[in-house]
């Protein structure tokens, strides 16, 4: 358009990773009360508070580590609790792929890798619901807090054992399923399209949990497919515009943002 300026929006985030600090404080909390009743399962299958809490720290899985507490119960193989953990959690490959489109086109590969070994679901919703390029380091310090809290939930279970009610054990658990849905709505309600698929998403995932042969089917599995399906169809139906906005004789470009390369 003849006579268009641009002007570059300012960063938006100073210091990433004391906000990805920030930000991760309620997701550890709710981490630490789900890991604490795990933890009271790895004490049953034979581990010290040390082992779990370092088990913790570079799995982060709940499904993951709940399968592998009950291999190690019956002395399973390496093998098995290798395939067992690679199985329930490859929804993360598709999540780090999806975070690939996060950031600053200059960011160094080890900076990528580090932060898809960051990934949790609800790590993940944060950053890709950050602003702007993502700067990794905001990744970084998310998991920092939440992964310590996640790790130290365990060790605690494991040192209370199975003195608290089990009615209270799972009562606990409520709170990640809470935080979940406090990442998901909002962005739901702004944009129809992530309605749409989210929507999608609860329904399908409970008509592929009751009916067969769906529902044999590992729920990982039926993770996978359900986002590839529904993310293409609505990628087809709804793509997203990549046309710049512009308001008057103003167009507004993306900045450089340099946090994307903290």
């Amino acid at each position: 358009m003849a006579g268009q300026t641009s002007v570059k929006i300012p960063g938006h985030v100073p210091r990433p990773f004391l906000n990805g600090m920030r930000d991760g404080i309620p997701i550890g909390l709710g981490y630490f009360a789900v890991a604490f009743s795990l933890g009271i399962i790895a004490r049953k299958a034979g581990l010290t508070s040390y082992e779990g809490f370092v088990c913790s720290l570079f799995t982060r899985a709940s499904a993951g580590e709940y399968g592998a507490y009950s291999l190690i119960a019956i002395n399973a193989t390496l093998l098995e609790l290798t395939l067992m953990c690679v199985i329930t959690n490859l929804r993360y490959l598709l999540m780090g792929a999806s975070l690939t489109q996060k950031f600053n086109p200059d960011t160094p590969l080890w900076k990528r890798i580090l932060t898809a070994c960051c990934i949790t679901d609800e790590i993940f919703g944060i950053s890709i619901a950050y602003k702007g390029y993502l700067a990794p380091s905001y990744t970084y310090g998310a998991m920092l807090v939440a992964g310590v809290l996640w790790a130290s939930g365990t060790a605690a279970g494991i040192i209370a054992g199975g003195t608290l009610p089990a009615s209270l054990v799972s009562a606990l658990g409520v709170a990640l399923y809470g935080m979940f849905l406090a990442i998901v709505i909002p962005p739901s309600r702004k944009d129809a399209n992530v309605l749409m698929a989210v929507s999608a998403s609860f329904i399908l995932s409970w008509l592929c949990s009751v009916l067969p042969p769906l529902s044999h089917i590992d729920s990982g599995t039926r993770t996978i497919i359900l986002t590839i399906a529904i993310s293409a169809v609505i990628a087809w139906l709804r793509p997203v515009s990549t046309k710049p906005k512009a308001f008057g004789h103003i167009q507004i470009v993306k900045n450089d943002n340099t946090d994307g390369k903290a």
